[in-house]
């Protein structure tokens, strides 16, 4: 009986849930047997997921401190996502749940819905899809609630996040007008309310309304229950009012999160004392102050994650007193501490390279400047100033290093015997001192490795085993041998010197502090020899005279990048004065004297007007000096300015003048020595002889370019040339012809004489005359070739045989009667033959009758 009893109540069971899991039956088992399956288990495992993933997101998610920080922490892309892939796993899990709950356990019937958990499904939907970055379809979701679930609960804060979604699709103006009318019509909770207020403040933000912003981030703090949001609100409050210039307002909002103490993130009140310090002009009267506050910040254990930042304000502490080797000590801390920062570490990098630039230590500078870019965004106006800035150290740290290596050699050089063998002497014992230092430093640790080895248990263990037995005394011997020989190759006679590798010797470095770069290789047995350095100072005058030459050229563009680039006038002056003072050429004096004037004239210096004057005096048919007489003459764009002369020679290369184009060059050129405009004629010059004279002349004029305007536009783009062009344009080999009757492009040349051009021009005219009545698309041009040959040509025939068609039908038809000496040629060997000038060869290879 109770087996029949217990069979009836499971079948009776079975039943009533059959019949419950029904999503078309509106009963009251149904509707509750629905919703507590969507609660407790689908709805749960979603929103578990959904907070694991916004926990993940916030603890990979970095602010940007040094600039505004969004109202709400999300990492976002400018990409807009149409699809789950490759997004993270718990919203998609989190989402997949919702799909569940929705496609399993919705009871809509008679267009209404049964399920009072279905709007969370919903809700949890669009979540999930707003942080994965699909606005759009999360947009969907929430406008489905909005629309279908007019007495849900979950209207307001539908209406929220869909607002919130507009804000990343940049509908702020809609976005706020929803939001308006949702605070006028709704009674919202506080949190609900704050939440709104919030998403006010950042469509605010976006459109550029900071005041008003401030006051919806004043209001979401009030009613925000969250002391995260409440310390978040506050900082962006104190950035907004920093942007407005209202430092004390600002101050008054770091205060606010500082009341806080711990019950808001670290994070929030470590950068809103570091922003008030910043807020803080350093005063005599505050300064002592000001260093107790950053000192109480730096000790304070529970401030260990965030003392690169606070290292980095003591620097900026030390940096504006001028305490260079406390605020480098501390930059430098800052970089060690950094993690994950790039913004810290360019702002890092950038103040230490202003230090070393301003301190004159280009090179040092520069490797700073190369570690900012690294650090920055691409495509930013503060990448480009750094790349630019970058660019001109470039040609600093090359023309300081000719002026410092030319100084040095010629400084040796003017020494007399005795005082070269003192200065030798110097830097040899400068060399011994180090490598004693060196080996007694090595001593020293040796011996302590042993005698720790010596005590330790595996010392006492291996005490008396063969040397290759005991693995550490291996290990230090090891040591030992690559300090004093080096990394030798396994080979016979490793021992000989000059295997071994030392530093090179450099003439800079001798009675200085700094070490010199490598060099080269000296041997062993000479590094030590003071006859091995006094042979290597140069005696020839020719090579002083032109390291002397070099250095004055350096001198003058450093003078021009100080002054032009950098704006340092008094380096500037220093380097053109120099100039002056060194015997330079011709071509260098006269611009180094109108730069200093204008120098000495921006400063207010007395000099200006002896420069003036000695300019007038001593150079009174030049340019400067018309300038300086006729300041009007610049303004009035004279013909003979360096543009115009300019313009006019492109214009007769265009022309292919040519000739005329290298002569005016050259007259253009020696007009206006140091002129910036220089290297422009001296490019268009070798382009001119180029295409004048061939590729043997062209390269070397190339080369000229490149080795005297190295760091200058041209002369980086001749460098180029020479590097990637000329060894296309080298082979001088023709191609083939014989049996070759069709493809490739073929052309017919008439040679004329130059002193023949009105002939050339007449029958260029029959010609074209004779293509447009045979209605072909032939070209017809007139190339020169050398001074005294030209050529008349007809472009663009598919075969030889049809442009020997086309020479025939000239010749023959009593239209044109045209008799003129010609030849058919393939256009690559055309354009090897205007390259290398050798159309004699040529003929001998293609023209020739075969016997």
């Amino acid at each position: 009986m109770k087996l029949q009893n217990s069979f009836h109540i499971i079948w009776l069971s079975g039943a009533l849930l059959l019949s419950a899991c029904s999503t078309k039956k509106d009963a009251f088992l149904n509707r509750n047997w629905h919703a507590l399956n969507t609660k407790y288990n689908v709805l749960y495992n979603g929103n578990l997921a959904f907070e694991e993933g916004r926990e993940q997101l916030n603890e990979t998610y970095r602010d940007n401190y040094w600039e505004l920080l969004p109202v709400e922490r999300l990492e976002v892309t400018d990409e807009i996502k149409l699809d789950s892939e490759d997004n993270n796993p718990n919203f998609i899990r989190a989402e997949d749940k919702a799909t569940k709950a929705i496609q399993k356990h919705s009871m809509e019937i008679g267009d209404e819905e049964r399920n009072p958990q279905t709007d969370e499904a919903f809700l949890l939907l669009g979540k999930a899809r707003y942080f994965d970055q699909r606005y759009v379809p999360a947009i969907e979701a929430f406008n489905y609630i909005l629309q279908k679930y007019s007495e849900s609960n979950k209207l307001n804060e539908a209406t929220i996040w869909r607002e919130k979604t507009n804000i990343r699709l940049e509908n702020e103006e809609l976005a706020l007008r929803n939001l308006r009318r949702l605070l006028k019509y709704e009674r919202l909770k506080d949190q609900e309310y704050a939440d709104a207020r919030a998403m006010m403040a950042q469509a605010y933000i976006n459109l550029k309304a900071p005041d008003t912003a401030i006051q919806q981030l004043k209001i979401a703090s009030a009613y925000t229950k969250k002391n995260a949001e409440k310390g978040r609100y506050y900082f962006i409050i104190g950035q907004l009012y920093n942007q407005l210039g209202f430092k004390d307002s600002a101050n008054y909002a770091f205060d606010k999160i500082i009341d806080l103490q711990r019950k808001t993130p670290r994070v929030y009140w470590v950068n809103a004392h570091l922003q008030k310090i910043q807020n803080i002009g350093i005063t005599n009267e505050n300064k002592e102050d000001l260093l107790e506050y950053l000192t109480w910040l730096e000790i304070n254990r529970e401030n260990r994650p965030f003392l690169d930042k606070i290292f980095r304000q003591i620097a900026v502490y030390h940096n504006t007193l001028e305490q260079d080797s406390l605020s480098l000590a501390y930059y430098n801390r800052s970089l060690r501490a950094a993690n994950q920062s790039p913004q810290l570490f360019a702002l890092n990098y950038e103040d230490l390279a202003e230090h070393y630039f301003d301190d004159n230590e280009y090179k040092t500078a520069g490797a700073y400047f190369d570690s900012v870019l690294p650090n920055l965004p691409e495509n930013t106006k503060k990448y480009r100033t750094i790349k630019k800035k970058l660019d001109n150290l470039e040609d600093v740290i090359t023309y300081e290093s000719t002026v410092q290596y030319a100084d040095s050699v010629i400084t040796v050089y003017k020494m007399p015997l005795e005082g070269r063998k003192v200065y030798f002497q110097a830097y040899i014992d400068q060399l011994k001192a180090k490598a004693d230092e060196l080996a007694a430093k090595e001593e020293s640790r040796l011996n302590a490795g042993f005698a720790v080895f010596g005590e330790s248990k595996g010392g006492k263990e291996n005490k008396g085993k063969f040397y290759f037995y005991n693995i550490t005394s291996l290990g230090y011997g090891k040591t030992d041998f690559k300090n004093k020989w080096g990394n030798r190759t396994l080979e016979d006679d490793w021992r000989w010197s000059t295997k071994n590798t030392a530093q090179g010797f450099d003439l800079t470095a001798i009675g200085t502090e700094t070490e010199g770069d490598e060099q080269g290789e000296i041997p062993e047995d000479l590094k030590y020899s003071l006859d091995y350095y006094l042979d290597r100072v140069p005696t020839d005058v020719a090579v002083i005279d032109s390291l002397d030459r070099e250095r004055n050229f350096a001198n003058y563009q450093l003078g021009l990048i100080y002054k032009e680039k950098f704006k340092e006038n008094m380096l500037a002056a220093a380097k053109l004065e120099r100039v002056l003072e060194s015997s330079p050429e011709e071509r260098l004096v006269l611009p180094s004297k109108y730069n200093l004037f204008k120098i000495y004239e921006e400063v207010g210096s007395p000099l200006a007007l002896d420069m003036k004057e000695n300019i007038i005096r001593n150079h009174p048919s030049s340019r400067y000096a018309e300038i300086l007489l006729n300041p009007q003459a610049v303004l009035e764009a004279s013909e003979d300015s360096p543009e115009a002369r300019y313009a006019r020679l492109y214009q007769l290369f265009e022309a292919q003048e040519f000739l005329r184009v290298i002569t005016g060059s050259e007259e253009s050129i020696n007009m206006f020595p140091g002129d910036p405009i220089v290297p422009k004629f001296e490019m268009l010059k070798a382009t001119a002889i180029g295409r004048l004279q061939g590729f043997k002349e062209f390269k070397e004029a190339l080369n000229y370019v490149a080795l005297n305007y190295p760091n200058q536009p041209e002369g980086k783009k001749a460098q180029e040339m020479v590097a990637e062009q000329l060894p296309k344009l080298e082979p001088n080999e023709f191609s083939a012809e014989n049996g070759l009757d069709s493809g490739g492009n073929w052309k017919v040349v008439f040679p004329f004489k130059r002193s023949n051009d009105a002939a050339a021009l007449r029958l260029i005219k029959r010609l074209e005359a004779s293509i447009k009545d045979l209605n072909y698309s032939n070209k017809v041009s007139k190339d020169i070739y050398n001074l005294e040959d030209e050529f008349v040509v007809v472009h663009g025939f598919k075969s030889r045989d049809f442009a020997l068609g086309y020479v025939e039908l000239l010749k023959n038809n009593k239209d044109y009667r045209i008799a003129n000496e010609n030849f058919v040629i393939l256009s690559n060997n055309y354009k090897t033959v205007q390259i290398h000038k050798n159309i004699e060869d040529y003929r001998r290879q293609n023209l020739t009758p075969k016997p």
